[in-house]
């Protein structure tokens, strides 16, 4: 396997051994794309999106790869009511791999997490579905 899903399915793994606020089952996949009819229920996929490199030193490359985890939600009723625990759930996985090394990656090492925008205004406008992306970065130098 190549060095990016190794991490992302470590990402997977740590998210699955991890009780969070709400209960969910996460997946690796390479798009996070649901029918709508399944997004009555919470999904959570991990997405290895990219990677950067540059010379770190004569001998050494930086390879900082990117990782998506998607936490996607239909709602429906009252938005407020039902997106505010999803966006607890977000903050929660953010705020879980901050400072983390991955159990079975121990040589990747978290450089920082981004979410812009914090929430998918078109999935919700045109899907009343909840969608955030969380991309972590991750750093291997070899």
């Amino acid at each position: 396997m190549s060095v990016i899903t190794d991490i992302a399915d470590a990402v997977k793994s740590e998210l699955n051994g991890h009780s969070f606020s709400q209960p969910f089952q996460a997946v690796r996949a390479y798009q996070p794309v649901y029918e709508l009819a399944e997004m009555k229920t919470l999904h959570v996929t991990v997405v290895p999106r990219g990677v950067e490199m540059q010379i770190s030193s004569r001998s050494l490359v930086q390879h900082d790869y990117q990782i998506d985890v998607a936490v996607q939600k239909r709602f429906e009723k009252d938005g407020v009511v039902e997106i505010d625990p999803l966006m607890t759930l977000v903050d929660e996985i953010a705020d879980f791999f901050r400072l983390r090394r991955l159990a079975s990656c121990p040589n990747a090492v978290w450089v920082k997490t981004e979410s812009d925008p914090i929430w998918s205004p078109d999935h919700m406008e045109q899907f009343r579905q909840f969608t955030s992306v969380i991309t972590m970065t991750y750093r291997v130098l070899r």
